[in-house]
């Protein structure tokens, strides 16, 4: 049977075969609490297990608890139990060292004694505590116990902050005995854990189930003002998933080495302490980006969903209400004076979407994005529409409010400085709108409102050209056969055909989706292009002649004043006369020049008539009509891919190259 005491074999019954018994059992775990009748015992001596005062025992109690046991010379006299978990001691080490164990045992004994019962008695003998709400559990108890009998602990950044407040818990101070328990945590932290970063976060975090002792000792307050006067000297890190696109320059971010990896030891802590950590950083003089970037890891770790790029499960994934209380605390610590990164703020608003987080938390980032519309890409902006209102596949109402956002802040920027808002910015959201457009253009639940709407949100001063806003309604037009003629009309009046290119034209006029009001101005405008080109070839022939009379007119001039010394009558009549053939052999260059160009005139009208007719009846490619400036000697730069390029018009003749002005 086992013993009682100390959990090892021992004897029972009438005692008639012990030697024998005795004999088989190892003798390790042979009994020696009480004597065996006719066995020779081996005198005490001391134990080589005093570093490891108790060891683990699968024996239980009645009460079924695990059991630990003391394995020292000294018997077990006392049982306390921490957490369901019984540890077999012996009173003098822990009453030498705890003023609340010599305490709990004193008075126990003192109520034992005064019965007069055989349980009481035995009682005296054997001590049961319980002691409830142990800071840090029965790890921790275990090695108090172990610094109790003398036996050497190692002290780290993970478990000084338990004992710490397990020495405070049993009242183990300098007063009660020299060296205690708390002298030696206390200089450890001060020494060790407090001047490092890394360490401190770990104290931080083994303070979480310590609370509210590790507040009232002052614990978690000096480890969290030892990060924030280290992060003083830090820099922050970025995540490559969340890298922003600048339009001028990089940020320049500095890699300190294996510093750094401390913004992922924050990711360890919880909610509740992070959020104290967050505070106490915004209160002090700590650079904004560090703060970002505690953010963003955090928010990383913990809130799923955040990048596209990762779709790997989180480790530890919270449950929806923590991950909401998270992210609304993520979204009101960001800076507002600080750029974040484009791409986390649009992971954020999705997460918060699905979430179904505060309006005014979406506001907030709504309001952030706007600011910084610019960087953001098209695959920022497809958002899914989350919402069983929405009938449409991406959350067209959403982009819509951002870039209100993003046009407020653009009239205020404009009305401080004076000036007309026509910033490159504006121009890069004006094309990033129209890709946007085109992309939701073959949602078939698109309505023609939302997206006309959307469309003339975009001032007139972000497109230099709409050929990316006539590729949207291209595609809207197609994807929706069934949308009326009004409808129609209506959606291509957004169009500006003065601001679009000649091969954007061209399509538009063979583009048989379009209504015919559109076509009819598209073919006017057209024609105007070619005019206007016509006119830069004549411009550009007429410059050699403008050389040639002036060269003219110059020598006549010198001569002129030659001759006024000999007589003035016969140099007037000289130069009069050459100022004549000039002018007649100008008069004839303009002509011959003017019959030339009624000529080719008259060859592209009979040119454009026969490749419309060709065009109608045999169903001939659009593009056909590119080779009639080449066949006239121009030649036209393609922009219908970029539509924010001007057009350039080159003259081959000349080989000078002209732009050609566009309206504001």
């Amino acid at each position: 049977m086992a013993s009682w005491t100390c959990g090892r074999y021992t004897w029972g019954g009438c005692g008639s075969h012990l030697r024998t018994l005795y004999a088989s059992i190892d003798e390790a775990m042979r009994c020696t609490c009480r004597s065996w009748p006719g066995v020779v015992m081996p005198a005490r001596g001391t134990n080589t297990a005093t570093q490891q005062p108790t060891q683990s025992n699968n024996s239980s109690q009645g009460n079924g608890n695990p059991q630990r046991f003391c394995s020292t010379e000294l018997p077990s006299n006392i049982v306390i139990e921490v957490d369901n978990m019984n540890f077999h001691l012996h009173k003098s080490p822990l009453m030498s060292k705890s003023r609340k164990l010599q305490q709990l045992i004193t008075n126990q004994e003192a109520n034992n004694s005064s019965a007069s019962t055989p349980e009481a008695e035995e009682g005296g003998k054997h001590c049961h505590l319980v002691l409830v709400d142990f800071p840090g559990g029965s790890e921790t108890f275990e090695l108090a116990a172990e610094f109790c009998f003398g036996a050497k602990i190692e002290l780290c950044s993970s478990n000084v902050a338990p004992l710490r407040c397990a020495g405070e818990f049993l009242e183990m101070t300098e007063e009660h005995s020299e060296e205690n328990l708390i002298s030696k945590a206390e200089t450890f932290l001060s020494q060790s854990v407090l001047n490092s970063v890394k360490d401190s976060i770990i104290a931080l975090k083994s303070c979480e189930r310590l609370r509210p002792l590790a507040e009232t000792i002052g614990i978690m307050q000096r480890c969290i003002d030892s990060i924030v006067s280290e992060a003083l000297f830090m820099w922050p890190v970025r995540d490559s998933t969340f890298t922003p696109r600048r339009r001028s320059g990089r940020r320049k971010c500095v890699v300190v080495g294996e510093e750094d990896s401390w913004f992922d030891e924050i990711t360890l802590l919880g909610s509740p302490m992070f959020k104290q950590l967050i505070l106490a950083m915004k209160g002090s003089e700590l650079k904004p980006e560090i703060i970002e970037t505690c953010l963003m890891q955090y928010a990383k770790k913990h809130i799923p969903g955040l990048s596209r790029s990762n779709r790997k499960a989180l480790a530890s994934c919270s449950s929806e209400a923590e991950q909401k209380e998270l992210l609304e605390l993520v979204i009101s610590n960001l800076s507002s004076k600080h750029s974040t990164p484009v791409r986390f703020l649009f992971g954020l608003l999705r997460t918060a979407t699905m979430l179904s987080a505060s309006e005014a938390c979406r506001d907030v980032l709504k309001k952030k994005i706007g600011s910084q519309l610019d960087e953001a890409t098209l695959d920022d902006l497809l958002i899914p529409s989350y919402s069983y209102l929405n009938e449409t596949l991406f959350d067209i109402d959403c982009v819509a409010r951002i870039l209100g956002h993003f046009l407020e802040e653009e009239r205020n920027v404009a009305a401080i400085d004076g000036r007309v808002p026509t910033s490159p910015a504006l121009m890069l959201v004006g094309k990033l709108i129209d890709c946007y457009l085109s992309e939701i253009a073959s949602d078939a639940n698109l309505k023609p409102k939302k997206f006309n709407d959307l469309a003339i949100s975009v001032p007139d001063r972000a497109r230099l050209f709409h050929d990316g806003l006539y590729r949207a309604v291209d595609v809207y037009l197609k994807a929706h056969p069934w949308v009326s003629k009004s409808d129609r009309e209506k959606i291509c009046e957004v169009l500006d055909c003065q601001k679009l290119t000649l091969e954007a034209c061209t399509h538009a006029a063979q583009n048989e989706r379009l209504p015919l009001r559109a076509v009819v101005r598209v073919l006017f405008f057209e024609q105007l292009q070619l005019r206007h080109a016509i006119a830069g070839t004549l411009v550009a022939a007429e410059e050699p002649a403008r050389t040639s009379v002036a060269s003219v007119d110059a020598e006549g001039s010198g001569a002129g004043e030659g001759c006024t010394h000999d007589g003035g009558d016969s140099n007037t009549w000289q130069v009069t006369v050459r100022e004549n053939q000039v002018l007649r052999l100008d008069m004839d260059s303009m002509r011959s020049r003017v019959h030339q160009l009624e000529r080719e005139c008259s060859s592209m009208k009979r040119a454009i008539a026969k490749m419309d007719k060709t065009g109608l009846e045999g169903g001939g490619p659009w593009w056909a009509s590119l080779s009639l400036g080449r066949k006239f000697g121009c030649k036209f730069k393609t922009q219908v891919c970029d539509s924010h390029e001007p057009t350039t018009v080159v003259d081959t003749r000349e080989g000078r190259p002209h732009r050609r002005p566009h309206r504001e």
